[in-house]
Order: structure tokens, then sequence, then C-alpha cells
């Protein structure tokens, strides 16, 4: 027992010395390779966020503004992101179609000019199927245009008197064949300048008849792009039936300023990509460059002829073309961007730059303009530098998450937190809190305020089928609230919003396009982003519109949506939450 009792108290003994050991250890080594204290953790500089909203980001422990719940400090990856920035979850950008393009040619910035233009048909290959005689079109064997029509075919029968005198000429003089041979091939001539054949005629002397409905042939072969005439019409000599293109080849037309043109020879070649197969590149040859400069765009027209045998290029199409220069061309001054890339406030224009291209995070730039290239592009003077990653789709929705984390925006110039309550998600109100500090510095016109009222009667209605969960019924309110806001981008163009409008239909089509009720409500997300943007800025007297917020919708990123009912009626999830929700703000 004493031997036992010994040997107790030599290991309660070892342990008592590798305890205090182990403390000094832990509570007096400094930190090496990694290994810090708590207290740096918590120290300077340590933002805390929500484990259940991560958009909530304070220099300082509390409590979560929406939840409640007591803050942790963020990742060692959210400290490395610097002031001003702010990151998207690749769930976010995937549902929000966000796409980047590289300003003044990536690796290639200053020895390469990036143009933009479209997809054309090749007039040098188009063709205008006529009548050759007059008289009335009994049949017509084209029904629509883009049909294909091969050399030979028929395409109409013509009742013409003129060619019924002519048929019964050729039956007379056929008798004085012999002794009037003149006549008899002055005859036939004329039927052959109405270009009739040699066979069609002597089927005509064969048969001993005169051929009341004749036939029209196609002389050339393409797509017909044009219907011209319809049955009963009566035509003239020479006039018109079908245009028909041959787009076995297309243009590529791209438009290039006036400081763009030193770098542009005939001769040069051209890669060539289109928005429709963006992962594949077509190698082209400048063929023409416009002697006139376009006086309304200050542009000149650049062209490049492409074969297309697969008919995959449609005309109408846009694309872009990239060339290779021998004189640096990347200075500020020739950075281009798409106008879906610029957000307008008045005075100020800002652009989204992804500053590192392997993550997703953003950054809120303010860029000087100069002039615009026609429709589709616009000119940056400052604010850019060669080889910078600019958001050019989806961003709307990369400015509604930075007003949502409370990052300076284009609504938001100054920053400030967003959102600030959700009462349990009981639907009750809490008290208002402000979605940004600022509206737009220059009023939209009433008119298009009241347009833009009239256009949402139909997201109300999709908006209400997506909370009784009904799929068919909110594809058909969406596409009814698209052919709106299309028409409405047409009566009120250049009023600074066409990147917003742009997003509202792709969002109301997407949502249009299919029944899948979760689908239509993860495009629904990205639709409000944009619309609570629009909505904010109207000062048109009319009926309140209620901007609400579920911090639970997209993933606990939280989503917003715009109601005239002030009591809350969750869209995103239906009878399964109804009344989770909160009202953030109201436009009266």
């Amino acid at each position: 027992m004493v031997i036992m009792k010994r040997k107790q108290l030599i290991y309660v003994f070892a342990a008592l010395l590798a305890g205090l050991a182990a403390g000094y250890l832990i509570f007096n080594s400094p930190a090496k390779d990694g290994v810090h204290a708590h207290s740096e953790e918590t120290g300077e500089g340590q933002i805390w966020t929500c484990s259940m909203h991560p958009q909530i980001r304070q220099p300082e422990p509390g409590d979560c503004p929406i939840c409640g719940m007591d803050l942790i400090p963020a990742d060692g990856e959210a400290l490395a992101i610097n002031d001003g920035q702010f990151s998207l979850t690749e769930h976010a950008m995937a549902l929000a179609n966000i796409r980047t393009i590289t300003v003044g040619g990536g690796e290639a910035a200053g020895r390469s000019l990036l143009l933009s233009g479209k997809i054309s048909e090749n007039e040098e290959a188009n063709a205008i199927q006529a009548s050759y005689f007059e008289g009335r079109i009994e049949e017509l064997f084209i029904n629509t245009t883009g049909e294909t029509v091969r050399k030979g075919q028929k395409l109409a029968t013509i009742y013409s008197p003129q060619l019924v005198a002519a048929q019964q000429e050729l039956l007379s003089a056929g008798t004085l064949r012999n002794t009037q041979p003149a006549l008899y091939e002055a005859v036939r001539n004329k039927l052959k300048l109405w270009k009739l054949t040699d066979s069609q005629i002597n089927a005509i002397e064969a048969s001993g008849k005169v051929q009341e409905y004749f036939p029209v042939y196609a002389t050339v072969a393409g797509t017909v792009t044009e219907k011209m005439v319809r049955e009963g019409d009566y035509v003239k000599q020479g006039q018109p039936l079908l245009k028909i293109a041959n787009l076995a080849s297309v243009w590529a037309v791209f438009d290039a300023y006036e400081n763009q043109l030193p770098a542009l020879t005939k001769g040069q070649d051209i890669i060539i990509s289109s928005n429709a197969y963006p992962n594949e590149e077509i190698k082209g040859e400048i063929d023409f460059i416009d002697p006139l400069l376009n006086s309304g765009s200050r542009t000149v027209e650049v062209r490049a002829v492409i074969q297309n045998s697969s008919g995959r290029l449609k005309p109408g199409m846009f694309v872009k073309g990239q060339v290779a220069t021998s004189a640096p061309t990347g200075t500020t001054d020739n950075i281009f961007l798409p106008s879906s890339a610029v957000l307008w406030t008045g005075e100020r224009s800002v652009v989204y730059v992804k500053p590192n291209p392997s993550e997703p995070v953003f950054e809120m730039r303010e860029v000087t303009l100069g002039e615009a290239a026609g429709d589709e592009n616009v000119q940056v003077l400052l604010g850019l530098q060669p080889g910078e990653e600019v958001v050019v789709n989806g961003t709307f929705t990369v400015d509604a998450a930075a007003q949502l984390k409370g990052m300076k925006s284009m609504m938001n110039p100054s920053g400030g937190v967003v959102a600030t309550g959700h009462e349990g998600h009981t639907g009750m109100e809490p008290e208002m809190a402000p979605q940004g500090n600022a509206r737009r510095e220059t009023e939209l016109p009433m008119d298009y305020q009241k347009g833009v009222i009239g256009a949402l009667e139909p997201y109300f209605r999709m908006k209400d089928a997506l909370v009784a969960g009904k799929p068919a019924e909110a594809a058909v309110s969406a596409r009814e609230a698209a052919t709106a806001f299309t028409t409405l981008a047409v009566t009120h163009p250049g009023h600074g919003d066409k990147a917003m409008h742009g997003q509202v239909v792709e969002m109301l089509s997407a949502i249009g396009g299919i029944t899948d009720l979760e689908k239509q409500r993860m495009h629904f997300v990205g639709l409000n982003q944009a619309l609570v943007s629009l909505v904010k800025g109207f000062t048109e007297p009319g009926k309140t519109i209620y901007v609400q917020h579920c911090p639970m919708a997209n993933n606990n990123e939280g989503a917003f949506w715009l109601s005239t009912d002030k009591e809350i009626r969750n869209p995103y999830y239906g009878n399964a939450m109804l009344t989770c929700g909160s009202v953030t703000d109201s436009i009266k």
C-alpha cells in the first residue's frame, strides 16, 4: 500500500509540473509564425460581423442590427479587404450574371484597340428579286421573311395580259418561221428579255396554247429579308417582289473615334468576338474605312467581311473587335466602356472596379466621361487605367449590394448602414431606416416617373403571384412588365438609367421565361435591386410604395421588394414565412 501511494504521489507531482510548464508556454511565449494572442485578434483593424448576416460589418463588437445575435470577429479574408471595398458571394455573382471586361486590352494594354459594333448584311451579296413583266400575282409561295430561297425555285405565279399577247405573237410568228425568220427571232428575243428560257418558249410552241398564269423563278439564292408584295397585288414591270440576302458572308461594322484612326489601316488583322459566342474568336481583316466622319457621334465606320457559311452570325448581333497596333494606344484617352458599365447621378458618373481578378471584391470609382460612341459606348477621360477590370453587366446589382453593406454607392456617396431591424421576423414595422443619404442629383422627368409607376402595375401582380406560389401567373405578369419597361426605354431615351432598364428587363424576361417558382424567386432578387434604386429618386405624387426587406432571403444575404400594401406578404417564401420581413422605407 505504501508503494502504491508513493507511485500515485509521483504521478500527481509529474502532472503538476507538466501543467505549470504548459501554462508558462501559453501565457509567456511571444506570438511567432502566425501564432498570436487573443488580444491581437481583437486589436485595431478588427472587423465584426454576424454569422447569420455576413453583410453586417462593424469596427467594434455588439449586436447584429438585423437579428440581434452577438457579432463575431470576421475571418482573415475579410480583414484583407481595404477601405471602400466589399465582397460578393459566388452565388450572388452568378444570380446577377455579373460580367467584367479589362479596359485597355489587359496584358496587351497600350498596344491594342477594342472596338464595338454589330453584324450587318453584306450589301455586296444582297439582291432584289423583281418581276420582269407586269401583271397580277395569283399565287405567292414565300410566306414569311427569313425563308431560304434557292436559285431556280418557283416564287410566284402572275397573270399578265402583256405576256398572254406576246405568246399569241409567238404562235403566229411560228407559222412564218421559214418565210419571215427575222420576225420570228424578234418575237422570241422579246420573251427572253422577260427572263423566259429557251425551254419555256419551246414548250409554248410545242403545246400550241397560250399559258395564262406564268411562273416567276428565283434568279439568286439566299434568305428573304423583306416581302414587298402580297397575293392579289398588281405589279409593274421591274417592280421588286422580294429582298434576298446571301448570309454566307456578313459584315462586322465597328465605330472608331477620331483619335483611334491613326492606328487603323485597311488590310489590318482584327479579332472578332460576339456576345452570342463569347468564348469563340473569329479572325478577320479590315477591308473598308469610311472616308466620311459621322458628325453626330464623331466616329468613322470600320468594316470587316466575315465568312458565315454556318449561318450562326445573325444581322444585328453585337460584336467586339480587337486590333493590334504597333504604337501605344492604351492611354486613358483611349479607354472606352459599354454604357451599361456607367451609372449616372447628375454630374457624378461611377463605375465598379474589381481590383483583384481572382477575388469577388469590388470598389466604386468616380470617372470623368468624354464623348459618347453612339448609343453603346462612352469614353473615359479620368478615373481608370489600362488593365483595370470593370463591371459591365449587373452594375446595378453591385451598386445595390454596396448600399446593402453600407458602403459608398451611386445613391449613397457617403456610405452608411442600409437596413437596421427585423423585429424577429414578425412582420411588425420597425423604425424606418434610410437606404442612403442622397437622392439623385438630377430629378427624373415627371412623365417618365408616371411611366415607371404604370409599368409597375404588372410587377405588383407578379409579386402577389409569387406570394401565392403561382409561377404560371407570375410568368405572365413578368412578361407584361418586361414589355412595359422596354417600351418605356424607347419613349424616354437618354434619361441616364439605360443600364438599370437593361437589368430590369433582363430579370423580368428571365422570370417570364420559366415556371420554376424557386428560380423565379432567385431572379426576383436581382430585379428588385435595380427597381428599388430606380424608384428611390421619385417625387411624382401618387400612391405610396413601400420598400420591404427580408434578411433571410437570398441565402441570408437579404433581399428587397416593392409593395403598395404596408402589411408584409413575403414573395420569397410565401406561406412558409408569409410575414417575414419589415418596411425599410416608403416613397410617397
